[in-house]
């Protein structure tokens, strides 16, 4: 970015984050640019909009200082770049690229615009194979995918950084291929980024992971270019190297937030709720450059995390990501409230692709029937549950009540795990024994092989009373709840 092509002096006009310059010729839309603003200070700058006479300058650094009349523009000639490296892995760095580890900048093997796009129809590969979170709501009944774009919709004050910072822990492929996350915070506060770079520390997953962290109180153009360059590192990693590499974006809330800043100052005729008609378009060209392509060993792969605004599933940001992905991880307040973490609600969360990633020779071949059976069970617990509130719990029949008990059960022993690593062998196994609580019979959705090979040993098949519950487990709370452990196969 240090060659200039073109000098233009006469810019007219500031408006927030924006520099509004007259003579301009040739420019081109994503073209970066030097603000001069005396000998030795200058800022940097991307060409976002033209005209014959007129370019608008979204300025990527703090605007304080800058007088219109005084400042020269420098046109580049090129566009958003970043340099890029496998020795990017167990590095940090701000939202567009540079270190914030202390290190020396990358050596870079290749030079690679941010801008991206979507992977040629024609050229992708249909999502496939598991990646295994350690998280049982996720693997057991919402299973991510390779190349899969899978959302985790969360809401204020809920503890998305948290399992944020779990999966990229616990992440891994199964086969034993070389595996990466590249993981982007966006518009966060010091608090959160703290906590972030403290939890890659302690679990060792540093190595494997490369970090940029946009702060909150960052330039808010900056977070704009934030994802984009953690997708230009994942697709570098994924497509020149091999790897199977998960990128986790959050949160995408503020970089929406950011979209609509910038559209009112080039003052845009709002669309819903003041967010920018485009914005869909915009969301799309981040989350459809997801997938595999034919030919090539490796894969990107997108968890991006999003803040409802007021628990509100249908505000733009949360609808419009989930027109564009597969699917959608919710978090439950009412969960939350309980101390369960994590507090994933099963019920409205949706993986489209889990059943292209699941069976025998991939996870087993009895998951698909058993994440059925779970789900249809505790969806009729949580029936009798809002009954309960209605004609007392006295006025159960015994159906109900087992329906009840296992609905209770589910909670605090398959979706509570706290902090704990869970392999998809230990969830199934946590699956088989609550589904224990009933007889064979009443299990409709799993066949009667799957049955007999997989129920557990000694299981009394349904005929005693329900034990008690597992304890719940958040993070800091005492040790306990669900053990692990394979579930045997039953002998014939």
């Amino acid at each position: 970015m240090e060659l200039v092509t073109r000098l233009a002096r006469s810019a007219t006009a500031i408006a927030g984050p924006l520099l509004f310059v007259e003579g301009v010729r040739a420019a081109r839309l994503g073209e970066m640019v030097w603000i001069r603003l005396g000998a030795s200070q200058r800022r940097r700058g991307q060409v976002i909009e033209l005209s014959e006479t007129h370019a608008v300058i979204q300025v990527l650094e703090d605007t304080q200082g800058i007088r219109p009349a005084r400042a020269e523009v420098a046109f580049t000639g090129r566009v958003a770049t970043l340099p890029v490296a496998r020795q990017m892995l167990g590095r940090t760095f701000n939202g567009i690229g540079e270190p914030l580890d202390g290190l020396p900048p990358v050596i870079p093997e290749a030079v690679l615009s941010i801008t991206g796009s979507a992977i040629n129809i024609v050229r992708r590969e249909r999502p496939s194979e598991f990646i295994e979170t350690g998280v049982s709501a996720i693997d057991g009944l919402n299973t991510l995918v390779r190349g899969q774009k899978l959302p985790i919709f969360s809401g204020a004050g809920l503890p998305a950084h948290a399992l944020a910072a779990q999966i990229v822990r616990a992440a891994r492929v199964r086969t034993g291929e070389p595996f990466a996350v590249v993981f982007a915070a966006i518009g966060i506060p010091f608090r959160e980024a703290d906590y972030y770079l403290h939890a890659f520390e302690g679990s060792g997953a540093q190595e494997r992971t490369v970090v940029f962290l946009n702060l909150a109180d960052d330039p808010t153009i900056e977070r704009l270019m934030t994802p984009r360059c953690a997708l230009t590192t994942a697709e570098f990693l994924a497509f020149t190297h091999g790897m199977h590499v998960l990128v986790v974006l959050t949160d995408m809330t503020n970089y929406c937030e950011a979209l609509r800043e910038v559209a009112l100052a080039r003052e845009e005729i709002p669309g819903r709720r003041g967010y920018p008609g485009y914005m869909y378009t915009d969301l799309a060209s981040l989350y459809e450059r997801a997938g595999r392509i034919r030919g090539r060993a490796g894969s990107v792969t997108q968890l991006p995390i999003l803040s409802m605004p007021d628990d509100d599933i249908t505000h733009p940001i949360p609808d419009l990501t989930g027109y564009i992905t597969e699917g959608q991880i919710v978090l439950s307040r009412a969960l939350e409230q309980k101390r369960l973490f994590p507090p994933i609600d099963v019920l409205p969360s949706l993986s489209r692709l889990m059943n292209l990633g699941i069976g025998a020779e991939r996870t087993r071949e009895d998951h698909r029937a058993v994440a059925d059976q779970l789900y249809a069970c505790y969806a009729r617990g949580r029936d009798v549950r809002r009954m309960v509130a209605i004609v007392g719990e006295a006025g159960l029949g015994d159906e109900e009540r087992a329906f009840l008990a296992f609905a209770d059960r589910f909670e605090t022993e398959f979706i509570a795990q706290g902090d704990e690593r869970r392999s998809i062998e230990e969830t199934l196994a946590i699956g088989w024994r609550l589904l224990g609580a009933f007889p064979s019979e009443a299990l409709t959705r799993i066949g009667r092989a799957l049955i007999e090979r997989y129920r557990p040993q000694g299981d009394n098949d349904g005929t005693g009373a329900l034990h008690a519950d597992g304890a719940a487990r958040h993070p800091g709370a005492p040790a306990g709840g669900a053990e692990g452990g394979r579930a045997a196969p039953k002998q014939a």
